[in-house]
């Protein structure tokens, strides 16, 4: 074909000095992800795979973000970017055994198509909820800032992502803390079904950057030199000047959302216009006239590629289906953790429960040069209850982080850090709160170890509870939320010596932890505390008193009121301090039930779906031809919390506790 009968493009394409061995590198890198693609829609028509969201005509991005970052740095794509998998080399095998739900995958058939990550390849895969991903991507690129290693990273969302929430409070945060974070939003016309003019009214997304005093770039996102180019440049001076760059990808979804969903509510019109406008095409089209492609070049090309395809897509054919093993489900829900016990030293001394956690943390920041803490108002401030007072002069702004009011960012980025081995502790202002930053504890924290076998090395403090006058939003106690995410450990201390050994542990611990601080008892309770550094482990209760007439189960503040009402009667207990919620201590429970026979379990939160019911079932299940009465639930009533001393008092159990007990002792 002379290049006389080559059709010219509707894009403007210029190397500017870029090597013909590079130019047809871009090529091929489009042209391999473009070849899967039409293979895999043949074998979702088979139905040997369930589901498929198809990044044809969207190649170029994919594409040159790969090549324009280094293979250690991360990247975080969506499920529309092919290129970006095909970019770092991964075996397809794995990918076509990852679309089939095969052990050859990355997560062992307990998630789909693009929802994985993998740090052989330094790829981070994305969640269905979307906006979680640029706060994780803002966690990898601050460790990158901490580290010095004058790496970026790329993270993508599609237009429809932009409009939620958690993306806008990521964005705030990388400006804030001038985070090396690519931005990459493709705008391809429809969220879904729903057309960007339903979406926003910004022109351009791009200029939402200004708001957050951010860099912005628009590109023509199917004109494959212009954005390689152009990102070339941006991630280089990145490297040297961190911060934060956003680029809007003009392009267009060919394909439906996902392939059941078609195409019917775009005017054919516009598919018409794009059609025109194809990356592949119309760079196929430029080599050929510019004589760096020949028809033998090509065709080579696309035999290789599809014996490649053909040839991995027998490997994971011919691999065999997962068979189910409960063990390995419930095994892989958290990162094996081998406890190491450090013993406390005799030496001690009488600490508030919040100096003690204070103390604890600090000795961790010591132990550990990796640990980050962040929170709003914990640097010169030390925070609303000052347990960080003091720290930022031993440890500097890089590890001791005020945070802009964006809890869910926050907790992203904690994961992120966690990608990038670090450790961190976010701490909540109130647990309250935590309701804004719920969405990446329970499906991103929770699940990541489980679904691609990626730990989330992250305490979250939870100061919490009632009794100190600060109605509904500042009083909650809400360990039952995270006690029903598998995937989560919680723990509720009640004296200072079991709080500071056990925020060690969990700081330790690789898993997500959620650790449940009293406020009632910050500065109320006392004991003794040894000055070193100690571990506790988690699932062991302990044993506050012995009796023979009835068990007490309880955790956090009912502790002390079990403590002081039985004290106040002639009664035999075993008082059992959980400590720990997950792991709970089953085996501690059922010895004391087995002795005593009667049980009563006390708990603040609200009695309805709180821990005491699945306690009490449990007791039912494995104890109830022990048991010589039903056993009792005490808790807080079915209302939120309010502020007025006489109506907190009658809102929570204490008072109730002393008059239930007497009916299981006399049942």
């Amino acid at each position: 074909m002379s290049s006389d009968t080559i059709p010219h493009t509707p894009f403007s394409y210029n190397r500017q000095g870029i090597e013909d061995v590079t130019l047809l590198n871009l090529y091929e890198r489009m042209l391999k992800p473009r070849m899967i693609e039409e293979k895999m829609l043949i074998l979702l028509r088979q139905g040997k795979i369930s589901k498929w969201f198809s990044g044809i005509g969207q190649e170029a991005i994919s594409v040159a973000v790969a090549s324009v970052l280094d293979k250690d740095e991360y990247i975080l794509p969506m499920h529309r970017n092919l290129g970006i998998f095909t970019g770092r080399d991964i075996p397809l095998y794995r990918l076509f055994s990852q679309w089939q739900g095969k052990a050859n995958g990355f997560t062992k058939g307990r998630d789909r198509s693009f929802h994985f990550g993998t740090q052989e390849f330094h790829i981070i895969g994305m969640i269905s909820h979307l906006g979680p991903q640029f706060g994780v991507a803002d966690g990898i690129a601050l460790g990158n800032l901490l580290k010095q290693n004058k790496q970026v990273c790329a993270v993508f969302t599609g237009e429809g992502g932009t409009s939620e929430g958690d993306i806008h409070e990521a964005l705030n945060v990388a400006s804030v803390w001038d985070l090396p974070v690519l931005f990459c939003i493709e705008n391809n016309g429809y969220g879904l079904s729903t057309p960007t003019e339903e979406q926003f009214r910004c022109k351009q997304l791009a200029d939402r950057a200004i708001g957050y005093g951010m860099e912005s770039h628009i590109l023509e996102g199917n004109n494959i030199l212009e954005v390689y180019t152009a990102l070339k440049e941006i991630t280089e001076s990145m490297r040297e000047h961190p911060r934060p760059v956003m680029v809007e990808f003009m392009t267009f979804r060919m394909r439906g959302h996902e392939e059941a969903s078609g195409t019917k509510y775009v005017p054919q019109e516009l598919l018409d216009v794009w059609a025109l406008k194809d990356p592949l095409e119309n760079y196929a089209h430029y080599l050929k006239r510019q004589g760096i492609l020949t028809e033998e070049v090509e065709v080579n090309m696309k035999k290789s590629i599809l014996n490649e395809i053909n040839e991995n897509l027998e490997i994971a054919f011919a691999e065999e289906k997962i068979a189910p093993i409960e063990s390995e489900e419930l095994n892989d829900v958290f990162q094996n953790y081998i406890y190491q016990e450090v013993t406390p030293n005799n030496t001690s001394k009488e600490l508030r429960l919040i100096d003690a956690i204070s103390e604890g943390l600090r000795q961790s920041m010591e132990r550990h040069d990796n640990l980050v803490i962040m929170g709003q108002d914990i640097a010169e401030y030390g925070g609303v209850f000052k347990i960080t007072e003091g720290f930022l002069a031993q440890f500097g702004k890089g590890r001791i982080r005020n945070t802009p009011i964006c809890e869910s960012a926050i907790v992203s980025a904690a994961m992120g850090l966690s990608i990038n081995g670090f450790k961190s502790v976010v701490e909540m202002q109130f647990a309250d709160f935590v309701s804004s930053g719920f969405n990446p504890i329970v499906n991103y924290l929770a699940k990541s170890h489980y679904r691609w076998n990626e730990k989330a090395d992250v305490v979250i403090r939870m100061p919490c509870g009632a009794g100190v006058g600060a109605g509904p939003f500042h009083s909650q106690t809400n360990e039952a939320w995270f006690t029903h995410t598998p995937g989560l450990k919680v723990v509720y201390p009640a004296f200072p010596a079991d709080a500071k050994g056990l925020l060690a542990t969990a700081i330790e611990d690789p898993n997500p932890v959620m650790f449940f601080e009293h406020k009632a008892l910050y500065r109320s309770i006392r004991g003794e505390v040894p000055t070193d550094y100690y571990t506790i482990p988690f699932g062991k209760a302990a044993l506050l008193q012995e009796g023979n007439d009835v068990t007490v189960v309880t955790y956090g503040a009912g502790v002390h009121w079990a403590l002081e009402v039985i004290g106040s009667m002639t009664v035999s207990a075993d008082i059992i301090d959980l400590r720990t919620l997950i792991p709970l201590d089953t085996e501690a429970i059922y010895q004391s039930v087995q002795k005593t026979g009667k049980v009563i379990i006390l708990q603040e939160d609200s009695l309805f779906g709180g821990i005491a019911s699945d306690i009490a079932a449990l007791i039912g299940e494995n104890c109830f031809t022990y048991l010589d009465a039903p056993v009792r639930r005490v808790a807080s009533l079915e209302t939120p919390i309010p502020f007025t001393t006489a109506l907190e008092q009658q809102y929570l159990p204490k008072a109730r506790f002393g008059k239930v007990l007497e009916e299981l002792l006399a049942y």
